[in-house]
């Protein structure tokens, strides 16, 4: 084999979506297993699409989640420019070439006038296809039409006889009938080729030996097939992927939140569990294996693992592998990581985040999750008193009354207020009394807290308020208590 190239041709049209970068992750993978040129080609050909700062989001999230580039605009490379808008001048002599063979021809035609055709087509139950309408201008029209500027574009010349089939090395042979295939635009009216015949193009000119793209492209590939005969080129292989859902039915959805890399990072998803559970939508490794680093992901990728089957992006399962990246972070990242989600709910307040850290990191799912399990300690939540009885503790609401005063009189004497401390004051004090642990830690957790599920017990939400915050929820829960008397 020679050395395989391969591309990544996304356009800047916004942020990253998943099924665009799982694309670039599975080009990525495949090209570093057969140690060839991963490139990188910015297709900018809809200016009508094109958001101001784009191209500069796809360079970061590529590399944040360590997708790195042999060749691109940034880095360049032998085929450069790899801005399609920067390659302008390259599209038409091939554009007239086909014209001079007879496999493609100007079009005159107007958005009206087409417009009008289709209109008509379809009130009589007809699918409407370009119906060749300026292919049999003759010459001398043409010229004078060009010389009046008139506006125009070019059309492909696609048969209407036979079969155009391929091999695709997911899904196999596929084939299509020419008569179904359109006559597709190859150059708009501003001069720029279209996505489709640009992409044949730079394609070739760069090389490109595996074109790996999502499978909305399995339709157009028999007309860019055409071309590539028309032109007298070699023909790469395919490798077509099933598409991103979000369950059976329905794509993921900007308007949902779930169709982009960012969505994800902004809700505290790490990037190291996104691209790994993203690499298994659509791909198994053969084994049971779940957790990969990229160089695992490299050295297991195959595309006799891809699914032909649409693939299935479960919130829940990242969310999962999420959790689990999260505990096997470095407590000092996770630290670093949680900060600003501690100071969103905390506010100002002071408090021993290292130690609210600890407790936090094996109860994080996600990061945004943070806010809602620890907003407790900045404010405490009204709550019914029945949350005081626990059958398994032994608490009842008629028992919590004497249980956090005998917590109260155990904490008033203590001088050095730590968990360390704390713990000294409660547990010999409970046994002094007689009691179960849980018939008195339970009622302190529900006082000082408000809530059933906490990170940590009352012990070290206690030391975490702080004294003066711990006595006065403790002395608002006896009010309440005896209130219901």
């Amino acid at each position: 084999m020679n050395e395989v190239r391969t591309r990544f041709a996304p356009s800047p049209t916004g942020f990253m979506h998943l099924g665009g970068l799982r694309t670039a992750l599975y080009c990525y993978l495949f090209t570093r297993k057969h140690k060839g040129k991963f490139i990188l080609r910015i297709e900018d050909t809809d200016q009508e699409r094109y958001v101001e700062g784009a191209t500069e989001v796809i360079y970061h999230t590529l590399r944040e989640c360590g997708i790195y580039w042999d060749e691109g605009p940034d880095i360049g490379g032998p085929a450069a420019p790899y801005v399609q808008s920067e390659r302008k001048d390259s599209y038409l002599p091939y554009a007239r070439q086909l014209i001079a063979s007879g496999h493609a021809y100007y079009c005159f035609c107007s958005r009206e006038e087409l417009q009008q055709r289709r209109e008509s087509a379809e009130s009589r139950g007809l699918t409407w296809k370009y119906d060749k309408h300026c292919l049999h201008l003759d010459k001398g029209e043409i010229q004078r039409r060009l010389s009046a500027g008139q506006p125009y574009v070019v059309r492909q010349n696609t048969p209407l006889e036979g079969d155009s089939g391929f091999d695709d090395l997911v899904y196999g042979h596929i084939s299509a009938p020419n008569e179904t295939l359109d006559d597709m635009v190859l150059i708009k009216a501003d001069g720029m080729p279209t996505y489709n015949f640009a992409n044949v193009i730079d394609d070739h000119l760069m090389g490109i030996t595996h074109v790996i793209r999502g499978m909305e492209y399995l339709s157009s590939t028999p007309k860019y097939n055409l071309l590539y005969r028309a032109l007298g080129w070699s023909i790469p292989m395919y490798i077509h992927l099933p598409t991103v859902m979000r369950d059976a039915k329905h794509k993921l959805s900007k308007r949902d939140g779930d169709a982009y890399y960012s969505d994800f990072i902004k809700k505290g998803y790490l990037t190291e569990a996104l691209i790994n559970y993203l690499a298994l939508v659509g791909w198994n490794p053969g084994d049971e294996r779940e957790f990969f680093t990229m160089e695992e992901l490299i050295e297991a990728f195959s595309v006799e693992g891809l699914s032909k089957s649409p693939a299935i992006f479960d919130i829940n399962k990242l969310t999962w592998f999420n959790a689990e990246y999260i505990r096997r972070m470095d407590p000092d990242k996770y630290l670093a990581m949680a900060m600003p989600w501690f100071e969103q709910a905390l506010g100002g307040m002071k408090i021993d985040c290292t130690r609210l850290a600890q407790l936090m990191q094996s109860r994080t799912e996600v990061f945004s999750h943070i806010p809602g399990m620890i907003s407790f300690l900045r404010e405490r939540p009204d709550f019914d008193v029945s949350l005081y009885e626990n059958k398994k503790q032994k608490s009842t609401i008629a028992s919590s009354s004497g249980a956090l005063e005998l917590s109260r009189a155990l904490l008033d004497s203590l001088e050095t207020w730590t968990e360390e401390r704390i713990h000294g004051a409660l547990l010999p004090g409970i046994a002094a009394a007689g009691l179960k642990n849980g018939t008195v830690l339970w009622p302190l957790r529900i006082a000082l807290s408000g809530q059933l599920s906490t990170p940590g017990g009352a012990i070290e939400i206690a030391y975490l308020l702080g004294r003066e915050e711990t006595f006065r929820r403790l002395d608002s829960a006896l009010r309440a208590l005896r209130a219901q008397g």
